[in-house]
């Protein structure tokens, strides 16, 4: 073998990926998914099977984002991409480009996917239907060419010519359908000058009336100020804008007459009113002359009328006085009680009290103190007798003197001096000092 025949697993990988991608470069293949993976970063990854054998398939993020239906395990579908290798793992894959459920019901399972989808965000709830106001000028979205808008202005002009018609055209079929209808109801609320709009076209196919299941007209007929009347194929055809809009009619022609009075049936109706307003009015009036026919008869005399009511009138006037004078003395009564309570309450009377408790209670002040002055005094001359018996000056007067030493010591026994001290003697009156030339315990004759 050769150097040139020898290739490294990269280059392998990398030859091997070139020649799927070059020879089946696009392909339809049908399975079921197994195994589906949907990642925060927007791309799928799946298993396509049959009974015998399964391939690994890889739908990137913006691929992804252009289906019309959200696919789930066990889905068999059609898809269409081209084989790829994956070089790190040299895994064999297809990349997928387009997806859609096998066989016929590709289109009526993305309506249901979507008509689910819209119902549980309550985009066909009652509480967001405007109601149909009363119709001058009616915008009508649709085809300029097709039979749709022939059968509206016919039954306008037919039932109400006075009401008049604006057409936004658009396309109603094929790929620019969507984005030309989205375009016109924008557009009619911008110029805001038509009463309700009209979206619809005839009959046709699922997929002829594919544009009105698409989510982006859904999503305008649910922003639009003015309510929007759908008017999409026959009666047994329904699609997402019949949900969406205010109110649905089965038919372009149904939507004319909803939205207009048929002005014969006013007219006949005007008449009948004419009618039963006439026979109202002269059965009104021929009862009004039975009445004052019977009133007549049962009519007194003036003047006996006004004398009953002169005499009510004296009773009420009597009434009104005894009332009157009840009500006054009831008055008087609790005026003299107001006077009373006032009076009681009044402040000099308040404060002549407050003086006469204040003159008791300082003349019972001055008793007190007076009496605990002369209790004190009393005490203060026992006290002051009791000291002067107990005084040493008393001892004195009787020829007694107190002797001290030169400190000033009291002596009270003859072991405190000795022979030389000198002592002062405390008298009655002043005092003398000597000398101490002897002492002993018993005294001298």
């Amino acid at each position: 073998m050769q150097n040139s025949d020898l290739f490294t697993v990269s280059q392998l990988n990398q030859r091997a990926k070139q020649l799927l991608e070059i020879s089946f470069a696009s392909i339809r293949v049908e399975g079921e998914i197994s195994s589906l993976s949907r990642p925060s970063s927007g791309h799928w990854y799946f298993t396509l099977k049959d009974d015998r054998a399964q391939v690994r398939c890889a739908m990137f993020r913006s691929r992804a984002a252009m289906l019309k239906f959200q696919p789930k395990e066990g889905d068999k579908i059609e898809l269409r991409g081209k084989v790829s290798l994956y070089e790190n793992r040299g895994d064999y894959q297809l990349i997928v480009d387009t997806m859609k459920p096998a066989g016929e019901g590709a289109l009526l399972l993305a309506f249901q996917q979507l008509k689910e989808r819209l119902a549980a965000a309550g985009w066909f709830n009652e509480e967001y239907k405007k109601p149909l106001p009363a119709v001058n000028r009616v915008g009508v979205i649709t085809s300029p060419t097709g039979a749709a808008v022939h059968d509206i202005i016919t039954v306008f002009r037919r039932r109400s010519p006075a009401i008049e018609i604006d057409l936004y055209p658009t396309a109603v079929q094929g790929k620019e359908a969507t984005a030309q209808i989205v375009a016109a109801i924008e557009r009619a609320n911008r110029d805001n000058r038509v009463d309700v709009l009209i979206v619809g076209r005839g009959g046709g196919s699922l997929e002829d009336l594919w544009c009105f299941n698409e989510e982006a007209v859904a999503s305008a007929i649910f922003a639009s100020r003015i309510p929007v009347v759908s008017a999409v194929g026959h009666e047994v055809d329904f699609t997402i804008a019949d949900f969406v809009a205010d109110v649905r009619a089965p038919t372009p022609s149904a939507a004319a007459e909803l939205l207009s009075p048929d002005q014969g049936q006013q007219l006949q109706h005007l008449t009948q009113l004419r009618q039963r307003l006439l026979q109202g009015f002269y059965r009104a009036h021929q009862q009004r002359r039975q009445s004052l026919n019977h009133l007549s008869q049962r009519l007194r005399a003036p003047e006996r009328g006004l004398q009953q009511l002169a005499q009510q009138t004296d009773q009420l006037e009597m009434r009104l006085q005894r009332a009157w004078q009840g009500q006054q003395k009831r008055r008087a009564e609790r005026l003299q009680n107001l006077q009373k309570n006032l009076a009681n309450q009044h402040p000099e009377r308040r404060l002549k009290e407050q003086r006469q408790l204040l003159q008791l209670m300082e003349k019972q002040l001055t008793t007190n103190i007076r009496r605990q002055l002369d209790q004190a005094r009393h005490q203060l001359a026992s006290q002051t007798k009791l000291l002067d018996s107990l005084s040493p000056l008393n001892v004195l007067s009787r020829g007694y003197s107190i002797t001290t030493l030169s400190d000033g010591s009291v002596v009270n026994q003859h072991q405190m001096v000795a022979t030389g001290d000198t002592l002062k003697h405390r008298l009655q009156q002043g005092w003398i000092e000597s000398v101490v030339t002897a002492s002993g315990d018993d005294p001298q004759n």
